[in-house]
């Protein structure tokens, strides 16, 4: 069959899974709806899509700095041309 792969060298990190797209886009509707239908839909929706956004934006802020800021390479680095 042939040799087993290498070890990756380099890691990439996933985050979890999460509701916050959903509600975002949930809100972005009822901004939509609100526009159309009636505009109290609009102002929940904006509530709704504005708290999503920031809790968005925090949950990446958090993966970030827990992610380590360099990774040990084990590949040549290739000189300029």
């Amino acid at each position: 069959m042939g040799e087993p792969a290498p070890k990756a060298t380099e890691l990439v990190y996933v985050p979890e899974p999460s509701f916050q797209p959903a509600l975002f886009a949930f809100g972005l509707a009822g901004v939509m709806a609100g526009i159309i239908v009636w505009w109290p839909y609009g102002v929940i929706g904006a509530v709704v899509a504005l708290a999503a956004a920031l809790s968005m934006v925090r949950a990446a802020t958090s993966h970030a700095e827990r992610l380590p800021s360099r990774q040990k390479t084990t590949t040549a680095v290739l000189p300029p041309r």
